[in-house]
């Protein structure tokens, strides 16, 4: 989706899709999914809001899950984007490869780096809580530059444990 400019970042529902997190992920021109998705509804539910491009994470099993693929290249605006689940099982190097931008999941902790000019982005986990980790989603904008990723908390955080 070559026009999308508005990215909705999301991963490791787990089966779990909070109101908020579609609340957050609403004005997006494409959502991408970065595995461990945990049942097909939840896909459905996004494509609700705008097309989804969605890879298959470590507990995606089923024959739904067969057809997601374990990894996904995506053109946005001037953004070429490799998907993955878990970032240590990358097997390409992306600068040489052409890709800008990489996003992955797996790991449920929310943040962003850059190395040698490839931007790393992980949503966090958008479903149950684990251990103390913040329930967050992300927002790329691809229409300025430098481009903008906004972590989007959603639920409720505090630095006590809390079970949901």
């Amino acid at each position: 989706m070559r026009t999308a400019s508005i990215l909705g970042l999301i991963s490791d529902t787990h089966g779990r899709l909070r109101p908020e997190a579609l609340t957050a992920l609403q004005r997006s021109d494409l959502i991408i999914h970065a595995g461990d998705v945990g049942k097909p509804e939840i896909l459905d539910q996004l494509r609700s809001i705008a097309p989804v491009v969605a890879i298959r994470g470590n507990i995606d099993k089923g024959a739904w899950a067969d057809e997601l693929q374990p990894t996904a290249v995506v053109e946005a605006q001037s953004a070429r984007i490799y998907v993955i689940h878990d970032v240590k099982q990358l097997d390409l190097n992306p600068s040489p490869a052409g890709i800008n931008i990489v996003i992955s999941g797996h790991s449920h902790k929310p943040g962003q780096s850059k190395c040698s000019g490839v931007l790393y982005i992980n949503p966090g986990s958008a479903g149950p809580r684990r251990f103390r980790l913040p329930i967050t989603v992300a927002r790329l904008d691809l229409g300025v530059l430098p481009w903008n990723v906004e972590f989007i908390p959603i639920g409720w955080h505090s630095n006590r444990s809390v079970r949901d």
